[in-house]
């Protein structure tokens, strides 16, 4: 049987504002008390896991640890199909050092024309993981299919956002209203699905 959550208070076990963000907006109707590891000075690990599903259980072990308190963290990325499922699990290093995702979505067009395929296939993924400080984890992951286009369109949302049309839409994620983009997103299937798992009786 999952393990169910009983208690009133989490962390956000991210440093990404987007993220943060995004997960607050879906946590908040449940009454939940929310800090984010900002607001404890929590670090930022090293993500080494081979899987979306093994860095989020990472980040979320060490954030309950830590702080003492359940945290949820989420690892997530953009896997094209022409690129092999890159940038995949390194999405968020594609962007640099300095998180410039106007030079990620750029490498990605680069790669998409140096590959001499057409197909423009992708999917966002999203894994969540709930951990305790006593190191169990409740997992899942949604997927969220769509394609790439280039030149990006839009300034809303946040990493690859602009670059991402789902499919049965025609705006990019970087043009959709955010509260559209947060009913139909991949860590909005993910976080239907962690509910189901740990916070409904």
């Amino acid at each position: 049987m999952p393990r169910k959550f009983r208690e009133t208070k989490i962390v956000i076990a991210s440093h990404n504002e987007g993220k943060v963000t995004e997960i607050a907006d879906l946590l908040i109707p449940l009454g939940i008390s929310i800090v984010t590891s900002r607001d404890i000075n929590l670090p930022e690990p090293e993500e080494t896991g081979t899987s979306f599903i093994e860095n989020a259980e990472l980040k979320a072990r060490i954030a309950a640890k830590l702080s003492g308190l359940p945290a949820i963290a989420d690892d997530s990325g953009l896997c094209i199909s022409a690129l092999g499922g890159a940038p995949g699990i390194y999405s968020a290093r594609w962007s640099g050092e300095n998180k410039n995702f106007d030079l990620a979505m750029e490498r990605v067009a680069n790669a998409l024309l140096m590959s001499g395929q057409y197909d423009r296939k992708a999917s966002f993924h999203c894994a969540l993981s709930l951990g305790w400080p006593d190191g169990k984890n409740e997992s899942v992951e949604g997927i969220l299919t769509g394609q790439i286009i280039w030149p990006a369109r839009g300034n809303k949302g946040f990493g690859y956002d602009p670059m991402f049309v789902p499919d049965g839409y025609t705006e990019t994620f970087g043009e959709m209203d955010p509260n559209k983009k947060h009913a139909i997103s991949h860590r909005a299937i993910a976080y239907d699905k962690l509910i189901k798992k740990c916070f409904q009786k």
